[in-house]
């Protein structure tokens, strides 16, 4: 291990960038290459969009899960780092490396049993459920890339090599991207092109990972020969990391249940999911970057927390959640003046244009609040306060969101104002932005204003 990481004598301001830089770009990248996958499908025909983006909410649970384990994978790595303790650091690697793998199973089990019944749960269109259900099989039933290449990269990320990890997410995309329209319209595959093209570029970006983890970074040590799984660091990686699962996961319940509620209420029915999913294609352009900028933050302050330095940590939480509200403001103003424009991208029908503008419009609101929301959320993370995380997400999106979006989801049908639902984003985020504050002042009382400030002074 090196004897001065710079992630605990790095210049603050600069080390976030240097952190989180490459991450933000390999994430804009990955955003890239799902819009991309998605304008792809739309030139088949509106129906595989609405395939694609009914898929969303099993394929984000699987997303969740990989991802959510590496946060706790992250962050106990960091702090074994931050306290010089290079055997737990390694343990806690080769038991997420393990963790990655327990997932694939479990997603590809679902994947193949499931699929046909959650399709069938959400819509009675046969060619939509037939479209659907090929992509989803292919996509879960294939995940071991995309497990292995999150955990490989988390693992590049939390020792400061956020720059390899932009060099295997960029490698996956650009995969993807070239080999989309050869398996959509070259081999007439359609949807089930895009999931093949998607799983190649998850297992290059996996086994790309894996060569530079053993090759290029020295502060990890993996050791496959031997290999027994550790309980008691299992136990401790899913404390901080399942309310993260957790936290994710909801997302796909929320998404879920918002398409029910579309499908149900909103006059457009499969149109309105097919615009919802959409922006939720749109929106990763404004949300990547800033979990990008969290990617990079969290090490830092796991290890700094590690290491007993207090200053370096608050000084990494304000500026970190100043240029996150900063992406996110520059998002909303982009959805403002640019709805159409966006829209058209995607081959967007009449129909779809007059329910995905002011969607877009309004939905887009609550990007000015979610920015701090996401910032504090990666500091209860690397702190090992997920809890905290899982308990604003639940508010936000179970709490509130979802039964908001289905009282005005049933105003609006009576009032024949379809576009009252999309206000039941800005009115969650409202009180998803108090709660976080909430949870943030407990945790500076609690944990961070005990550190000891015998931190070196942070360069202007």
């Amino acid at each position: 291990m090196q004897k001065e990481n710079k992630l605990g004598v790095m210049p603050i301001d600069k080390l976030i960038w240097n952190m989180s830089l490459p991450i933000i770009i390999s994430m804009l990248v990955q955003a890239l290459y799902n819009i991309v996958d998605s304008v792809f499908v739309s030139w088949v025909s509106e129906a595989s969009l609405t395939a694609v983006s009914l898929a969303f909410p099993a394929q984000n649970l699987m997303i969740s899960l990989a991802s959510g384990t590496a946060v706790g994978v992250n962050a106990l790595m960091g702090r074994a780092l931050g306290a010089k303790d290079q055997k737990r650091a390694d343990t806690v690697a080769m038991n997420g490396l393990f963790l990655a793998f327990v997932g694939f199973v479990l997603c590809a089990v679902l994947g193949l049993t499931l699929s046909d019944f959650y399709f069938r749960s959400q819509t009675d269109v046969e060619e939509i459920i037939q479209m659907g259900n090929r992509y989803l099989m292919i996509v879960m039933g294939a995940s071991v890339g995309i497990f292995g290449q999150m955990m490989l990269e988390r693992l590049l990320q939390g020792t400061g090599h956020s720059i390899l990890s932009m060099y295997t997410q960029g490698t996956g995309a650009v995969i993807n991207i070239i080999l989309d329209p050869i398996f959509i319209f070259v081999f007439k595959m359609g949807v089930a092109g895009a999931a093949v093209a998607t799983v190649i570029g998850q297992v290059f970006a996996c086994i790309f990972a894996l060569v530079l983890n053993l090759k290029k970074n020295p502060e990890i040590h993996l050791v496959f020969r031997g290999f027994r799984p550790n309980w008691s660091i299992i136990g401790s990686i899913y404390a901080i990391g399942l309310p993260s699962v957790v936290m994710m996961a909801i997302g796909s319940v929320m998404t879920f249940l918002m398409n029910k509620i579309l499908i149900t209420y909103h006059s457009a029915r499969e149109t309105a999911a097919t615009a919802f999913g959409i922006y939720f294609k749109l929106n990763s352009f404004v949300f990547m970057p800033v979990f990008g900028l969290n990617n990079g933050v969290i090490p830092i302050i796991a290890f700094n927390y590690g290491a007993q330095q207090r200053r370096r940590m608050i000084e990494t939480i304000k500026r970190s959640t100043v240029y996150a509200s900063c992406v996110m403001v520059l998002g909303m103003v982009i959805f403002q003046l640019l709805p159409g424009t966006l829209l058209k991208i995607f081959k967007a029908t009449d129909t779809m244009m007059s329910v995905g503008i002011p969607a877009l419009r309004i939905i887009s609101l609550s990007f000015c609040m979610a920015g701090a929301c996401i910032a504090l959320g990666g500091c209860f993370q690397a702190l090992g306060k997920s809890m905290y995380s899982l308990i604003v997400s639940f508010i936000r999106q179970l709490v509130l969101l979802i039964p908001v979006a289905f009282v005005l989801a049933q105003i609006g049908h009576s009032m024949g104002n379809d576009n009252l639902v999309w206000w039941c984003y800005p009115i969650a985020e409202v009180f998803s932005l108090g709660v976080t504050l909430l949870c943030y002042r407990r945790l500076y009382r609690t944990l961070i204003s005990k550190l000891p400030e015998n931190g070196p002074e942070i360069p202007a």
